[in-house]
């Protein structure tokens, strides 16, 4: 069993509820990962990631081991047949098969390079892993998803779900930097498997997200219309698909302010984090009652776990 994208997730209902039994006590099963290994590979830094899904497989008396491909690894080669005379020191085939013999399960994190739209979407160092691994491979974040994250935001608006038909909002906001399409990419497929859920998709014209994912999701470009009502603002950037990894507006009028939040039924914010306080949302709504992204963040480790599990007790079967 692989854990690689929201689609993996067969009852969004059924996992976050027991997501939500695993957070009401996380050591119950601390047993069932005895004497088996998480290996976590990062090709990108990380904070939340890594000390959440390293706190859960401890939760489920795994081992860790933690490598930056970045900083300690050698340089992976993912094309086959190439001539290795150039700057990568390793082929994906030896690294994968060496790593799933010391680890019972392989978790990986690496970005989108924004460079080219095919590669990306090709997902080279995870479909790499996926083709050569023996182990079970789940994903920290990719190039396109970041299905962990996704859960752990179901889970935190389901702890504060509202007793009508709430109404979610996924806002672009601007950003100094171009930024991958993975947050985002993975809300919008979590929230198309929400049955009691209106969705709104808000951002500037021109930065629509992949339509492979967006699909039939409701896309409003009036920012303040889209946030009319909303029970949930979900603020992220994301560079332009389009125009791939360019930053074609970084207009400040896109900011997440407290006007805007007025406009909302008291709206919860969230966010992934780490965030630009006052690029991508104002202390004011960050440092609010209203804001949940601490709770959020806290939810990464009882999603990492629900997957860690699943794979262990699937392995047991």
């Amino acid at each position: 069993m692989n854990f690689i994208s929201i689609q993996n997730i067969d009852s969004l209902d059924k996992w976050v509820k027991q997501a939500l039994k695993i957070k009401k006590n996380p050591l119950k099963n601390k047993k069932l990962g005895k004497n088996k290994t998480l290996g976590m590979l990062f090709f990108n830094s990380s904070l939340r990631t890594r000390l959440s899904t390293q706190k859960a497989a401890m939760n489920l008396g795994m081992n860790v081991i933690v490598m930056n491909f970045n900083s300690e690894g050698w340089t992976l080669e993912f094309q086959d047949g190439v001539v290795m005379d150039q700057g990568s020191s390793e082929h994906i085939k030896e690294a994968a098969a060496v790593v799933s013999q010391y680890c019972d399960i392989i978790a990986i994190r690496a970005f989108a390079g924004l460079v080219d739209k095919e590669k990306d979407n090709a997902e080279t160092v995870i479909s790499g892993f996926l083709k050569y691994a023996s182990v079970p491979v789940v994903n920290m974040e990719s190039a396109t998803g970041h299905p962990m994250q996704s859960l752990a935001d179901a889970i935190t608006m389901a702890e504060h779900k509202t007793k009508h038909r709430a109404k979610v909002v996924l806002t672009w906001a601007p950003h100094p930097r171009a930024l991958p399409q993975a947050v985002p990419n993975s809300f919008v497929e979590m929230m198309q498997k929400q049955e009691n859920m209106d969705f709104v998709i808000t951002h500037p014209e021109g930065y629509e997200l992949n339509p492979e994912i967006t699909k039939d999701s409701k896309i409003e470009y009036d920012q303040n219309k889209a946030f009319e009502n909303a029970d949930f603002i979900y603020a992220k950037n994301w560079s332009n698909y389009k125009e791939y990894g360019k930053i074609t507006n970084s207009d400040p009028n896109w900011t997440v302010t407290a006007e805007k939040m007025a406009l909302t039924n008291n709206a919860k914010f969230m966010h992934c984090l780490p965030v630009r306080r006052n690029v991508i949302v104002t202390d004011e709504v960050i440092d609010s009652e209203n804001s949940v992204v601490i709770e959020q963040a806290n939810n990464r480790t009882y999603s990492a776990q629900l997957v860690l599990q699943k794979i262990l007790e699937n392995g047991k079967k």
